[in-house]
Order: C-alpha cells, then sequence, then structure tokens
C-alpha cells in the first residue's frame, strides 16, 4: 500500500479522446478545506493506505487545490432527458474528472463533486452543500455494504464558503472513484455526430466490453455485433440493477437517461431514500411532483431509458429492429434477478407457479398497512415460529397472520431446515440500511465537525446484514420527527 498520493500511477485515458467531448480546466479550490472524513475501504482499492490521510497533498488534491500528481484535469459534457423531457446539451456542471488510477484492484477514475463552475453549470453554481455530500458519501458505502453496484466516495472535504440553496449552506466535495461515469446521456449528446458516436463507443467497448468483439467461433465480429452485444449487456446490467434497488426499498429519486450508468452502476445520488413505511407509489424526491420515478416505476422508467440509449446507437448505422431485439431481454433479465432475489429474501430454493400471486398479495399487505420495508422482511425468517414480534409490525394483525399462513404453507413444500432458511434470508435481508433520518443525524453532527454518527454508520452499513448488539436504535423504525424530513434535487 502506498503512503503518499504521489505514487500513484495514473493514466488519462478519457482525455485521449477529441476534445469535443470535454473542457480542460482546473476546478475552483474550497477556502481553508479540511478533510471531514475518508474511507479506507475505498482507498485501498486505489492501493492508498489510510496513512494517506494525513498527507497535506492528499488534501489539495481532494479539495481541487491541486491536480492529481500525473492527471489532466476536466469537466465532460453530455446531454440527457430529464424527467422524460430532452434536455439537450448537459455535463460536469459541478464535477471535474482528475484522472484514472492504475491499481491492482483494477482501472480507477477520481471525480470531484462540488468543485466549482465549469461550462456546463448552466444557472448552476457549481458547488455541493455539506448536507448533499454527506449523504452521498454514506449512500455509496451503504450500496456497496448491500452488494449492489455502485459508485464509492473516497473522501469528504468542507469548507465554511457558503452556498445558497433554499438557505445558506457551507460547502463541501466529494472524490468520488468509479471505473467510468459515463452515462445514457453520453450517448444521447452524440446522437446526430456519427464520428463522435463512434469514438465514444469504441473508447468504451475497449475498456469495458472487449468480449463484445469477439463473434461465435473467435472471429472478429462486426461492428452491428458489437453495438447489438453492447446494448445487451448494458439492458442486462440494468435489470438487474434494478431488480436490486426494487428488493431492498431503494428509490433513486432522479432516474434522469443522464445519472443512468453505462455500466450499470448506482450513480448521481440526490434525493435517494430507502422507504420506511412501505407504498407502491412511494416517491422520494419531493421535486418529482408527479411521481415519475416512483418505486414501482423504477423499471418502467429504466427500460425507457435504455430505449433512448439504442436510439442514440441508430447513428452506427444499426436498425431500430436489430436494436428493439436487444431491448426486449429487459423484461426476463429483469424478472430473473427480481425473482431470484425475492427467493433469498423469502427463504426459497426456487421460484415457483404460483409465486407471483403470493408475492403480489405481500407486497398488497406492506402497501395497506404500510408496514416497515426493511423490518417486516427481515422478520420474516423468524415469523414462522415466533408470530407476535412479527406480526407486531402490521396494523391490521388478522391480515398479515392470514398471509403468514399462506407462506407457512409454501416453505413447507421445500421442506427444508429452518435454520439452513433463517440462515439464508438473514443473509439477504438487512437490518441496517440507510434511513433518512439517521443521514439527517450525521449531517448535523457533521455540520459541528462530529464525524462520530458517520464512523458508526459506515461500521454497520458495512455489514448490514450482522446484528450488533447496542445498536437496536438503528435498526428501529423512524422516530416521529422524521416525517418531516424531505429531500428534493437540491439535496
Amino acid at each position: 500500500m502506498l503512503d503518499a498520493i504521489q505514487g500513484l500511477k495514473v493514466q488519462n485515458s478519457f482525455a485521449e479522446l477529441p476534445p469535443t467531448f470535454y473542457t480542460r480546466l482546473p476546478p475552483q479550490p474550497l477556502t481553508e478545506p479540511r478533510l471531514l472524513h475518508a474511507q479506507a475501504d475505498v482507498a485501498a482499492l486505489l492501493g492508498l493506505s489510510p496513512k494517506v490521510f494525513g498527507d497535506p497533498a492528499f488534501l489539495d488534491v481532494c479539495s481541487g487545490s491541486s491536480a492529481l500528481p500525473g492527471g489532466k484535469t476536466l469537466a465532460a459534457v453530455y446531454s440527457g432527458h430529464q424527467f422524460g423531457v430532452w434536455a439537450g446539451q448537459l455535463g460536469d456542471g459541478r464535477a471535474h474528472l482528475l484522472g484514472e488510477v492504475l491499481a491492482p484492484s483494477g482501472t480507477w477514475e477520481l471525480q470531484l463533486k462540488g468543485s466549482g463552475h465549469t461550462p456546463y453549470s448552466r444557472m448552476g453554481d457549481g458547488r455541493a452543500v455539506l448536507r448533499s455530500s454527506v449523504r452521498e458519501y454514506l449512500a455509496s458505502a451503504a450500496m456497496t455494504g448491500l452488494g449492489i453496484p455502485t459508485t464509492h466516495a473516497l473522501a469528504l472535504v468542507v469548507s465554511n464558503d457558503p452556498v445558497y440553496r433554499e438557505t445558506v449552506e457551507t460547502a463541501a466535495i466529494v472524490t468520488r472513484v468509479a471505473p467510468s461515469f459515463i452515462r445514457f446521456g453520453s450517448f444521447e449528446h452524440w446522437a446526430k455526430a456519427p464520428d463522435q458516436l463512434r469514438a465514444l463507443f469504441n473508447y468504451v467497448v475497449e475498456r469495458f466490453y472487449p468480449e463484445c468483439r469477439v463473434a461465435a467461433g473467435g472471429a472478429t465480429a462486426r461492428e452491428e455485433e458489437v453495438v447489438l452485444g453492447v446494448l445487451r449487456a448494458v439492458v442486462e446490467r440494468t435489470a438487474k440493477l434494478v431488480a436490486d434497488w426494487q428488493t431492498v426499498g431503494f428509490c433513486h429519486g432522479v432516474m434522469n437517461t443522464d445519472n443512468m450508468s453505462i455500466l450499470g452502476l448506482t450513480m448521481d445520488y440526490g434525493p435517494y431514500g430507502f422507504m420506511d413505511g412501505f407504498q407502491v407509489n412511494h416517491v422520494c424526491n419531493h421535486s418529482d411532483t408527479q411521481g415519475r420515478y416512483a418505486w414501482n416505476a423504477q423499471p418502467s422508467v429504466a427500460h425507457w431509458n435504455l430505449y433512448r440509449l439504442a436510439s442514440a446507437l441508430m447513428g452506427l448505422d444499426v436498425s431500430a429492429d436489430a436494436l428493439k431485439s436487444q431491448l426486449e431481454h429487459f423484461e426476463s433479465a429483469f424478472l430473473q434477478a427480481y425473482r431470484g432475489n425475492l427467493c433469498k429474501k423469502l427463504g426459497l430454493r426456487q421460484w415457483e407457479d404460483g409465486d407471483d400471486e403470493l408475492i403480489d398479495d405481500w407486497w398488497r399487505l406492506l402497501h395497506t398497512q404500510a408496514a416497515d420495508f426493511t423490518l417486516s422482511f427481515r422478520g420474516l425468517a423468524q415469523a414462522p415460529q415466533q408470530r407476535a414480534p412479527w406480526l407486531a409490525h402490521f396494523k391490521d394483525q388478522a391480515a398479515a397472520d392470514a398471509w403468514l399462513d399462506r407462506y407457512v404453507v409454501r416453505l413447507d413444500r421445500e421442506q427444508r431446515p429452518d435454520q439452513e432458511r433463517i440462515e439464508q434470508m438473514n443473509a439477504a435481508n438487512p437490518l441496517y440500511v440507510l434511513r433518512n433520518h439517521l443521514a439527517q443525524t450525521a449531517i448535523q453532527a457533521a455540520a459541528q465537525g462530529d464525524t462520530g454518527e458517520i464512523d458508526t454508520l459506515l461500521d454497520l452499513l458495512k455489514n448490514p446484514f450482522v446484528e450488533r448488539r447496542g445498536y437496536e436504535a438503528y435498526a428501529a423504525a423512524p422516530p416521529d420527527w422524521a416525517s418531516s424530513l424531505e429531500v428534493s434535487c437540491s439535496s
């Protein structure tokens, strides 16, 4: 492990694309920046020791005061559909890509979020506030602990610089880490510029989908075959990602095409939320007044976004029908992942005919009772033997008891040892999730310079399936005051 950031092996493959793909410019550093927190697990991905956190050069890079040694700092351009409407040119309006680290664990891009104005900021100020930065910092760790593909957060830097949102807040920068930050909207931007579209496509294939260049029998695939192969892979990754979201009660909040990763990662954490009381049409984003990105809409929105990606790929002279044939794999890929996840969560060996009805009635029960998503699933492991604690999650216990009877009949058909089933369920149903009130408590403490709540949450969320004595409050349903919390696109 390296103790100094200067020792990293850095390259700049995105910067080798034509200059039309980005603007080279430095970040706008924060005034008197302070390293509030850094994650040793993410540093390890880069081959860095935690000792690096005490190096002034590390703070300089993560605050935007100095370039990544060997890096070429830039802001990327892209476009996208926002809330279903074509928004035209967008881009890194408050982010700077620093470069790529070549580490034993892989190749990782480093990006600053909240690092100042760029040509793509539109009416924005290029800054991020402490509130949203803490939320992203914690969310990426929560998703990692749940085993859901995500970008990572290396460091959180704060300053007293004022930032004007609904109120005056203080500025912060998150150092984000991912194999790539390319999105569906990156392709949409070049849909009518074949040369640039092809350059971007070839870049993505060479780095992330090289297997798509190999046709049956080992021959080199034709370009059309490569395009269809990549689209199929993105369809499958996206379908699995959204199935993972659905089965932990996660709502992204802003599933615009410019927030969808070409690698199937959860990215651009803004007004996200893990559900407390379940509502099938739950909307976590206060700005989403039409409910476009409600929990139950996320699979169909992901499919719609994939159609937008496929439309952009028509610029590579691939027919609409051929592209559409790859999009048709979304439903089967989603159902396979969704049912597989639910089998684990319900302690079933495999999906059977009739399980759809049982699951539909499960969602209906949770919805009508506004039962806690996480605790209802978690308690189900012991419910067949200990009904009373589980039934306490429901207002209408008779309705819950009737569903549980049907569930027990379904379990009996499998003749599975209880302990084996319980272990499987507890390994699939988290006890700790990043509820909004927990994030808010961490934000309030961080505003005072206290990172104790961040430390506690990161520790619990690293393995959210294992019960920890003394941390019962972190696994409990939210307190009454949490019902007033709202997150929006400014979050």
